[in-house]
């Protein structure tokens, strides 16, 4: 698990800087609402640069709507955006449903708060298990990706101690209409679906009241069940922990408990040659039948020691090193808004979860007020937002094989607003050492390990009162761990909008997408024009 256990061991959770102090900087946020419905007719011509020359032609009718609501006891941010492509000739019609929604709403102010998200996105999954955000528009091998969560979160005050908890249940999915097949043309068993579960409760006191130290016990369990051969991630905990003020704006955090985590699954169904029997769609059928087998079982002491240092309200910064998982962790954050025109934030996270895990953790990571940038050609959410909590990735995707693995890596975005200007970089790094029970068909990507690097970045500004100007870029690097191949892929994009009337906007845009993955002998390259017309409500 990631952000959200660190913000409960340390921070808010630790007692060195209390709840009800950010509660009361929300309640003072400034109310505003912003809804924006649209639709959108769009001409697109797409050419094939590597290794052909085709060219095609064909029309794009989209319907969106975009929300960001903030009020004194709720807030919201929401893009979602349906579009149907339809070809000429032979060309392939596709429907896409994209977005992205985070909100809350205080049920008890200051106290009880109930909070949701989703994200759909379009990708684009090679035979190494590689997943990247640009799925070209003209095949129909794209990819859907849907991750959904929603709970209540609690935070109070019972005489001197603070009381805060989670709960939350989440759903996430990996829709591809055909089969994957790796280099040797055999099916890849990428994930289908899985349901998470967390709960956290935390009781602790404040350093100084009443005791000079900061002291607290710690609850948790969090449970990933993946469809793919039943598997099993469950991870439970108690801790106590401990803050030690230094100076105002420096403690020293510690805490040491009892944790265990197992991971399981049962084995395919074999066929009458022993072989495992695959479904249409190139997944590995599970053995109802077969018993339950332990992949991963750690059972006994972890311990963390770190630092807190909050020297202003726009910069903070946790960063904790410990046991877990029978082998060393590092987790943390660092958060610096030097003013409300820019902000620089970093996330390191380690944890034992699913595919589906790890993108539910991320979309629950992110606050509630921001935009969505998406691709102007396209009109695809590559997980990338901007807003007044920073810029923020959700989808760093990496590798959709269905084995549950140990995750870790960092994040890091900066936002800038100049002017009428905004611009929002992002970048990252994910390590996933995949976990697979001896004895059945998962064993052979046991301590297989998958490397993404990532870098996105965005830039938007308005020319004039009629005027607006967009571009986006982004580079993937995947680094297989088996034979399969390694892959890469980077585009651009930039967008031009003219106001004809006061709700009616004309669009031109162009891309380019490159795709060089080691799967197969060529490469591929695409350049995409659009010219349409976009009507606000």
């Amino acid at each position: 698990m990631t952000k959200l256990r660190n913000t409960l061991l340390i921070g808010i959770a630790t007692g060195f800087v209390s709840a009800p102090a950010f509660a009361q900087e929300a309640e003072e946020e400034q109310r505003s609402v912003f809804v924006q419905p649209y639709i959108e007719v769009n001409q697109i011509l797409s050419a094939e640069l590597q290794p052909g020359d085709d060219v095609v032609t064909f029309t794009q009718i989209a319907a969106g709507v975009d929300v960001n609501a903030q009020g004194r006891n709720s807030g919201a941010s929401v893009s979602v955006r349906y579009e149907r492509n339809i070809g000429y000739g032979d060309q392939v019609d596709t429907d896409t449903v994209s977005g992205i929604a985070r909100g809350y709403v205080s049920v008890i102010p200051r106290a009880l708060t109930f909070e949701a998200g989703g994200l759909a996105s379009r990708t684009r999954v090679d035979g190494g298990g590689a997943v990247t955000q640009n799925p070209l528009v003209r095949e129909d091998a794209a990819s859907q990706i849907y991750s959904v969560y929603a709970g209540p979160s609690l935070n109070t005050q019972v005489g001197a101690v603070e009381v805060s908890g989670v709960a939350r249940v989440g759903y996430n999915r990996f829709e591809t209409e055909n089969a994957v097949f790796d280099q040797n043309g055999d099916p890849v068993d990428v994930f289908d679906d899985s349901v998470t579960y967390n709960g956290q409760i935390r009781a602790g006191t404040r350093a100084g009241d009443p005791l000079p130290v900061g002291v607290g016990v710690t609850a948790g369990i969090y449970q990933e069940d993946i469809s793919n051969l039943d598997q099993r991630v469950r991870d439970v905990f108690v801790r106590g922990d401990v803050t030690v003020p230094v100076t105002d704006s420096l403690a020293l955090v510690g805490g040491v408990g009892y944790e265990n985590v197992e991971v399981s699954s049962r084995d395919a169904l074999r066929d009458v040659n022993g072989d495992p029997v695959r479904g249409a769609d190139g997944r590995l059928v599970t053995d109802s039948a077969s018993p339950r087998i332990l992949a991963f079982d750690v059972d006994g002491l972890l311990w963390d020691v770190g630092v807190l240092w909050r020297p202003s309200s726009r910069t903070s910064l946790a960063a904790s090193v410990g046991r877990r998982y029978d082998s060393t962790t590092y987790y943390g954050s660092f958060n610096y808004a030097p003013s409300s025109r820019s902000s620089f934030n970093v996330n390191v996270y380690d944890g034992v979860s699913g595919f589906g895990g790890r993108l539910n953790n991320a979309l629950a990571d992110l606050g509630t007020d921001f935009e969505a940038l998406r691709n102007p050609v396209t009109g695809d959410f590559g997980g990338q937002v901007s807003g007044a909590d920073g810029g923020g990735l959700v989808n760093s995707l990496g590798s959709v094989r269905s084995s549950a693995f140990r995750g870790r890596g960092v994040n890091a975005s900066y936002q800038r607003r100049i002017g009428q200007s905004t611009a929002v970089l992002g970048a990252g790094y994910d390590r996933r050492e995949f976990i697979g029970a001896p004895g059945t068909v998962l064993a052979a990507v046991d301590g297989v390990i998958d490397e993404s690097y990532y870098i996105a970045g965005g830039f938007n500004r308005a020319i004039g009162r009629s005027a607006t100007f967009a571009a986006n870029a982004y580079v993937n690097w995947f680094e297989s761990g088996t034979d399969n191949g390694d892959a890469t892929g980077f585009g651009a994009s930039a967008a031009y909008g003219r106001s004809i009337t006061s709700k009616l906007t004309a669009r031109a845009a162009l891309s380019v997408d490159y795709i060089d993955s080691e799967f197969t002998a060529e490469d591929f390259a695409t350049a995409t024009a659009l010219l349409g017309l976009r009507y606000n409500f």
